[in-house]
């Protein structure tokens, strides 16, 4: 397994923004094409982006798929997708466009049975995006918390053939401030699966901080809005975890 760093694209309106705190109404423009802007990230190396469809994950379906589907298509890197994925034609309508991996986040929690099934039938293209506030899932564009604990559904899921989670800490996303890796580290040791990092790297040293904790299952992390504010460059980010 090599640590990955997944700079992120996340997308309202048809622009590439950064919310925060998955607040709608905190919204920063960075960019008007997501495609060049995942361009730009591939172009500086990056084996992978992380796409998010903000409009789809607060209206329950697929807006923003045709920049998704375009990057799959037409970059050397690999793409993963998360927001209004609510149907087994969401999940094939990106896999059979060239998406490597489809994240499922509320879903997870309020159709856990199917989420399962789906990762009978998909495997590892389904990573499970695992958002929680104070240890709690968040779902619905984080608009809601669930009354389950993540790394007990972390646990359920992992043994139903999950192997990517995606782990934020609502309360550190988009604000600069370091991730929490403690709770990134205990879903890992308690799922034995791969648990990629989203939410609050600010600087290099957060990103080696992270990949400390890359023998016990940290796989990756994702990289917002301290590339779009200029705290380091995706090149910058992945030299650093190359040379640790």
């Amino acid at each position: 397994m090599s640590f990955t760093i997944y700079p992120a694209i996340d997308m309202l309106g048809g622009k590439c923004v950064r919310l925060k705190q998955g607040d709608y109404n905190q919204e920063t423009v960075y960019g008007d094409s997501p495609f060049e802007m995942a361009k730009s990230f591939a172009d500086e190396g990056a084996d992978w982006i992380h796409m998010v469809d903000l409009d789809g994950a607060k209206d329950g379906k697929r807006i923003n798929d045709r920049f998704v589907i375009e990057a799959a298509q037409k970059l050397g890197a690999k793409v993963q997708i998360g927001g209004g994925i609510r149907t087994e034609e969401d999940v094939r309508h990106y896999l059979d466009n060239g998406v490597d991996r489809v994240i499922i986040g509320s879903l997870a929690v309020s159709e856990t049975e199917l989420v399962k099934e789906w990762l009978g039938k998909f495997g590892s293209k389904i990573a499970i995006g695992l958002d929680a506030k104070d240890g709690f899932v968040a779902t619905h564009g984080w608009i809601e918390t669930s009354s389950l604990k993540a790394v007990d559904l972390g646990r359920e899921l992992a043994a139903a053939g999950a192997e990517t989670f995606i782990f934020t800490d609502i309360a550190t996303d988009g604000m600069l401030s370091g991730p929490n890796i403690e709770a990134v580290a205990e879903l890992a040791r308690a799922t034995g699966k791969s648990v990629i990092a989203s939410g609050g790297v600010s600087s290099l040293a957060d990103l080696k901080d992270v990949k400390r904790y890359e023998e016990e299952g940290v796989s990756g992390a994702i990289v917002g809005k301290a590339i779009y504010t200029g705290q380091f460059t995706v090149r910058e980010a992945l030299e650093e975890v190359r040379n640790q």
